[in-house]
């Protein structure tokens, strides 16, 4: 039958068959049998199968190839009634094992109780011809995992909760899993399962959960204290500051808190340590890789290996081979490489990183060494190899990625158990690099393997927790490289000159006009918004020869009138309109159309993609790899990341954005030959000169900033950097002394 409102409709029959579904998060597409006609129904609904009997809400939607259909966002499910609804229900294949002719065995043995005894009287399936103990077990955890679906579903539904909730749960903790939530409704709040605490919390409470149970106590503080550091980027944080941020959260007394902390150190479930002279509150996976990076880079820094015979004809030789001589401190770096494990090699653009990394890259295969290369994410990972003339790859793929279905949690094949071949590691813009990757990267390097590790501290800090790069340079503790002279021809650049202004907290003259760095003042968001899609459209592709794919918008916001949010919306429309033989879908406030340049926003290890003609297959897109919609076909839209192809099921739409525009935290690793930045409005903690330093660097040809100047000014004044709380910088320093503990600035 169809019932029919203004917005909202409701359906409501039986499945007659499944067109696809995603079993990780149960997105479905399903024919549904009302009565009189069958109804193609979308959405989550994990678990269903063919002959149930559903009540689906929602809305009426249509295709741009199918047409009309329904898109369900409440699923209520009953379990067929009678034996003819049963039997239908059996004989359609739903439970696995069973077919239509032991269906129509079951009936005729138990007839309305069928169901009941498969679930809960498994030995009596043993009387029915050709069911042997062993078949009638595997029939019955095949119905009792689908019933324990079916009530984990009516339970998220009744407590507005996502039904793509489901699959995660069942995935985690099999059919107990509504056991587990029952019983501890905070585990929602973990990370792999997503959900606001807040609304953990209110589920809690109504579940009886009383205001001061240690149970809520404890969540709260694990929640504060992992929000803090996937959200903030600490490591740790104090205690105190803890129990008083868990206070206000949870509107409780410090006393109670503290109490429950302590609990939780003794449980294991969070690490204490004294950092600089507080007591410091750390999740277990922090505090061992924090703790393994100090140590082993310790060991690795005070390590002093034997130069090749004859190193300075080597120098010689690779200076001939590739027609430079070096300065002093690029002679130094590649020194420094061929004669200690690990080193540091920093400095701003101009300086002559890129010839440094050539030369300590020439030198170890000149020494026999089998040397890696590897950036953060795909797009630095590409520069660098275009930079060096050989492969590189994302340290994601250079450990090997996987995903553990059992855990939910990212896994890498190469570990202290299985270390990489390399006899030699170099990482570039390892400003980007937070500290669980770099020690799952030195926990797969072997003992002898060196470590060059180069990148520019007054970029913007990793998305993920730590100050990494910054601590190492800091500590003092591991041998460094500071290249500061700025090469006459890199000089010449007004993007160089301006760049290392900026970080040096001058304001450059933004009313002169350079061959590649360009001011055009805008004091109203339209105007702005404007003049950027102008630049886009027309000027610079007739006038400077840059085609529109080869310009890169940034904003340091995403909201406000020259956010990311407009800019895409705008940009969209003049350089990619829609028009009759271009696909396109809707998700959410945005339009995917083939054409469009997206990015992806956050890493998934089990993504397949594969290179156009099938020739390579692999797994993992990663947070900031670029690409463009090929096609949006069916319930596919299709995206090439740089010859990788990736399709993406409606329900995996949020994992991408578009990148038309995108901001200067998203384009951190990656170049571009023109840099157009919307420097206008902003949160005073997104509009500083690390912002505007990065935006900068991020230009190779071309810079453009259209604004106001006095943003621009105040960007420059404004050089607001967020404390992280870290302990690395005290270990290493802690290690480089052998002993004791050091404070933090």
């Amino acid at each position: 039958m169809t019932e029919q409102g203004a917005e909202r409709s409701v359906l409501e029959g039986a499945v007659s068959s499944l067109i696809f579904q995603n079993e990780e998060n149960g997105y479905t597409i399903l024919r549904l049998d009302v009565g009189e006609e069958e109804m193609t129904v979308v959405g989550s609904m994990p678990g269903v199968s063919p002959g149930e009997y559903l009540t689906v809400r929602g809305q009426w939607v249509r295709h741009a190839t199918y047409g009309v259909q329904f898109r369900a966002d409440v699923v209520e499910r009953r379990l067929p009634q009678g034996m003819e609804e049963i039997y239908h229900y059996l004989a359609s294949g739903a439970v696995k094992g069973v077919g239509k002719a032991t269906a129509r065995l079951l009936i005729e043995e138990f007839g309305e109780d069928a169901l009941r005894v498969m679930e809960e009287e498994p030995e009596k399936l043993t009387r029915l011809r050709g069911v042997s103990p062993k078949r009638a077990r595997s029939i019955s955890e095949a119905f009792r995992k689908q019933m324990g679906m079916r009530r984990l579903l009516e339970f998220l539904s009744e407590h507005q909760l996502p039904m793509e909730l489901s699959s995660r749960l069942f995935r985690a903790y099999g059919d107990v899993a509504l056991e587990v939530v029952r019983s501890n409704p905070y585990v929602l709040a973990a990370g792999e399962f997503g959900v606001d605490f807040s609304q953990a919390d209110t589920l809690a409470l109504s579940l009886g959960v009383a205001a001061d149970d240690p149970q809520r106590l404890e969540a709260g503080l694990l929640f504060e204290l992992s929000h803090n550091n996937w959200n903030n980027g600490h490591t740790f944080l104090p205690a105190q500051k803890l129990v008083g941020a868990t206070a206000q959260l949870l509107e409780c007394r410090e006393e109670q808190l503290e109490e429950r902390l302590e609990a939780l150190a003794v449980r294991g479930e969070v690490d204490l340590d004294q950092v600089a002279g507080q007591e410091a509150v750390y999740l277990p996976a922090l505090y061992e890789a924090e703790t393994y990076i100090a140590q082993r880079m310790g060991e690795m820094s005070r390590a002093e290996l034997l130069p090749p015979d004859g190193l300075d004809r080597l120098l010689k030789q690779i200076q001939r081979a590739q027609g430079i001589t070096y300065a002093p401190q690029q002679l130094q770096a590649v020194r420094q490489a061929a004669q200690r494990q690990v080193m540091l090699l920093t400095g701003g653009p101009g300086t002559g990183k890129t010839t440094c990394l050539r030369g300590v890259l020439a030198l170890f295969e000149a020494m026999g060494l089998e040397t890696a290369l590897a950036a953060p994410t795909g797009r630095a990972a590409k520069r660098l190899g275009e930079l060096c003339s050989t492969e590189a790859s994302t340290i994601h793929r250079l450990l090997e990625t996987g995903f553990d279905p059992h855990t939910g949690q990212l896994v890498f094949t190469h570990d202290e158990y299985d270390p990489l071949k390399a006899d030699a590691v170099i990482v570039d813009e390892v400003s980007m690099v937070d500290v669980p990757l770099m020690a799952a990267l030195m926990a797969a390097l072997r003992g002898d393997c060196r470590l060059v590790l180069v990148g520019d501290p007054d970029q913007l800090p990793s998305v993920g927790p730590g100050n990494l790069f910054s601590d190492l340079i800091r500590s003092g503790a591991v041998p460094t490289v500071r290249l500061t002279e700025i090469f006459r021809q890199a000089a010449q650049s007004a993007i160089v000159r301006n760049a290392h202004m900026v970080n040096s907290g001058e304001l450059p003259d933004l009313r002169r006009n350079d061959n590649d760095f360009f001011c055009l003042r805008r004091r109203d968001p339209q105007s702005a918004v404007e003049t950027i899609v102008d630049l886009c459209r027309r000027r610079l592709p007739e006038r400077m020869g840059i085609p529109a794919d080869q310009i890169q918008v940034l904003s340091p916001t995403r909201r406000r009138g020259t956010g990311t949010a407009v800019l895409n919306q705008a940009l969209q429309a003049a350089l990619n309109p829609p028009a009759e033989q271009k696909g396109e879908r809707r998700f959410g406030d945005w339009i995917f159309r083939a054409g469009d340049r997206v990015m992806q926003v956050k890493n998934n290890y089990d993504i397949l993609w594969r290179e156009e003609g099938g020739t390579a297959s692999g797994m993992g897109m990663f947070n900031g790899d670029i690409g463009v919609i090929r096609t949006v076909d069916k319930e596919v839209v299709l995206v090439d990341f740089d010859g990788k192809l990736v399709e993406y099921t409606p329900d995996m739409l949020g994992e991408l954005e578009p990148a038309f525009a995108v901001t200067v935290h998203k384009a951190q690793g990656s170049e571009y030959r023109a840099v157009i930045l919307a420097a206008l409005d902003g949160a005073p903690m997104l509009m500083t000169r690390g912002v505007l330093y990065t935006a900068i660097t991020r230009a190779k040809s071309l810079f453009i900033v259209v604004g106001d100047d006095g943003a621009v000014a105040r960007m420059v004044s404004n050089n607001r950097q967020a404390r992280r709380y870290s302990g690395l910088r005290a270990r290493l320093a802690g290690e480089l002394e052998g002993h004791g503990e050091t404070a933090l600035p």
